[in-house]
């Protein structure tokens, strides 16, 4: 599939075509605006527009107004080929803060390499458990430096509504939890999306991201799904392209406060 047609398909099947991703989670369409709205604890942000120079402003003011009197902070996901051209400096001047750009990697499972394992004295354990996800959430913390309070809760509310969507591992190290990561499997589409990698100080640098990347392919393609995403920061993209990862467009958080 030629970049084209593969960035059309991404932007229909899990921008536009947007499904919610927590139990207490919707996803709503708001003239040319698909926004995915749940309470504090989870994600509130517009995933996918249509808006050119004569109707992206009054979106915004609709957008803010929106999730000001809901109470919530939400994002802006801007990815790279969105329309107008200037809607990143439209949002900054609507109050909007951008977060670092990421890269949306892509890559076709069968034409992966998948080989890596886990070094020597290391095991991946599924997460199917509270007592697995204070493992994740202890990962997180120490890899990213970054409360885990949000993650926990969602990672619970997922497993126990929805656990086919989601799947979440864990590296241990003998007792001690070195790496996690999870996927989110989006049902009627052909992607999985890969989030949340991270490998504790000491530890990195011994392919164990890599193996985690693996294991979470070989169950996307056992479950049916051709294509994993991944929105791969500066360190990670490397190790992706190895992999077989491709660019396929950037994506940028832009973050409102009321």
């Amino acid at each position: 599939m030629d970049h084209a047609a593969l960035l059309a398909l991404f932007d229909r099947e899990l921008r536009e075509g947007a499904r919610p991703d927590g139990p207490d989670a919707r996803v709503e369409r708001t003239g040319d605006v698909v926004r995915c709205v749940s309470d504090a604890q989870g994600w509130n942000g517009v995933v996918w527009s249509a808006l050119d120079e004569a109707t992206a402003d009054a979106a915004i003011a609709g957008q803010t107004s929106d999730y000001t009197a809901l109470g919530l902070d939400f994002e802006w996901k801007l990815y790279g080929h969105d329309r107008p051209a200037d809607l990143g400096p439209r949002l900054r001047a609507a109050g909007f803060t951008p977060d670092p750009e990421e890269t949306v990697m892509v890559g076709e499972i069968a034409d992966l390499d998948l080989g890596a394992t886990p070094p020597q004295g290391v095991r991946v354990v599924p997460v199917i458990d509270p007592a697995g996800v204070d493992l994740v959430a202890d990962v997180h913390e120490k890899a990213f430096g970054q409360d885990s309070s949000l993650l926990r809760h969602q990672l619970l509310a997922r497993l126990a509504a929805d656990p086919d969507t989601v799947v979440a591992v864990v590296a241990m190290a003998g007792d001690e939890p070195v790496s996690s990561a999870r996927m989110e499997l989006v049902p009627g589409t052909r992607f999985a999306g890969l989030w949340g990698g991270g490998t504790v100080e000491g530890w990195r640098g011994r392919g164990i991201y890599r193996s985690l990347v693996a294991h979470r392919a070989h169950v996307a393609a056992a479950r049916g799904y051709r294509w994993l995403q991944v929105d791969a920061t500066s360190q990670s993209r490397p190790i992706l392209e190895r992999l077989g990862f491709v660019p396929l467009t950037t994506t940028t958080p832009y973050v409102y406060r009321p």
